[in-house]
């Protein structure tokens, strides 16, 4: 789903940029009561883990790959509007350190993976929790289903977008048959991947799961240290970044392909930024691919942490400045 730049219009890539902007000043504004110290290392390995998940592509089909968005699992872990936040994180850093994902199209791939899979990732998890056993299983099925809904709610809203600001002469329902049948595919993988993060963070930290609430393990115990369970976490990140992400297919993922088999991939536009040392997640120098794409995910895993952690530090030290000035200025 990352969009090179050129895909849509220019108005559109406006419109959905001024949208986008909205949504995160609304979701900093929303998340600030929420940002204590637990919630904050939380969002930053989440932003690392699915940094580092992303850059592994499974098959779907012939010829067809997917990744993780990510959006539904930040929810269910942090809650909309923080895991809007932290997807949203991702999608910047790939475009401007990867060439993942154009510049001009920021908007509307921040829009399409983080806005649209948060929040209808979320939408449809609360849904699903109220007739889903109030456990740590039907906690994880509600994500798992939740998380495959959000892929496909993503490349519905990609086709909208389409429809207002297409590049090229390519009706619309082609457009919208093609990218929800093959991210429905997607989503299955999606839905896997974050039913088992769900299920192993409730194993572990059931108090972090912000999608938890009213079942019985969500008030157990936790089995890990926060400290020990941080550090756990970015270190299954890097794994995934740099071991993982090695068996990463190299098919074209769902929107590439249906822009293949549609006809609009010509749209396409070199980015600005791809001669950058970290383009499509390669280490400009390094001879051995291995080590190149390894350097890459090890060195986006952490900028991604730090990127995330920080914003929601600046965040919440701002709130704390503000809350310190109202209680120092007199009453009239």
């Amino acid at each position: 789903m990352h969009a090179p730049d050129g895909f849509l219009t220019g108005p559109t890539a406006i419109a959905t940029g001024v949208m986008s902007a909205g949504a995160i000043a609304a979701s900093l504004k929303a998340s600030r009561p929420e940002l204590d110290d637990d919630r904050i290392p939380l969002a930053g390995v989440t932003a690392a883990f699915v940094f580092a998940a992303q850059m592994v592509n499974f098959p779907v089909a012939a010829g067809t790959s997917g990744h993780l968005l990510g959006g539904a699992l930040a929810a269910v872990l942090l809650g909309p509007s923080l895991g809007l936040l932290v997807v949203a994180v991702v999608v910047i850093v790939q475009a401007i350190g990867f060439a993942d994902g154009g510049l001009t199209a920021l908007g509307y791939n921040v829009l399409n993976m983080a806005v649209v899979t948060a929040l209808g990732g979320w939408a449809v998890f609360r849904g699903l929790r109220r007739v889903l056993p109030a456990t740590a299983t039907g906690v994880s099925l509600a994500a798992g289903v939740a998380a495959a809904a959000s892929v496909v709610l993503s490349s519905m809203a990609f086709s909208l977008q389409w429809l207002f600001g297409a590049s090229a002469a390519v009706p619309f329902d082609r457009v919208f048959t093609a990218m929800a049948g093959v991210h429905a595919l997607i989503g299955v993988g999606e839905g896997l991947i974050t039913a088992g993060v769900i299920a192993a963070v409730l194993a572990v930290r059931p108090d972090l799961v912000r999608g938890a609430d009213g079942i019985d393990r969500a008030a157990g115990p936790a089995k890990l240290p926060r400290a020990r369970f941080v550090l756990a976490a970015v270190a299954a990140s890097l794994v995934v970044a740099t071991v993982v992400a090695q068996f990463a297919v190299g098919d074209p993922d769902g929107l590439e392909r249906v822009a293949e088999d549609t006809g609009f991939i010509e749209a396409a536009e070199d980015h600005a930024f791809g001669s950058s040392i970290f383009a499509d997640y390669a280490t400009a120098g390094v001879a051995s691919e291995t080590v190149s794409l390894a350097i890459a995910g090890i060195v986006g895993t952490l900028v991604t942490l730090a990127v995330g952690t920080g914003l929601l530090l600046l965040v919440r030290d701002r709130r704390r400045g503000t809350s310190a000035d109202a209680e120092r200025a007199p009453s009239a």
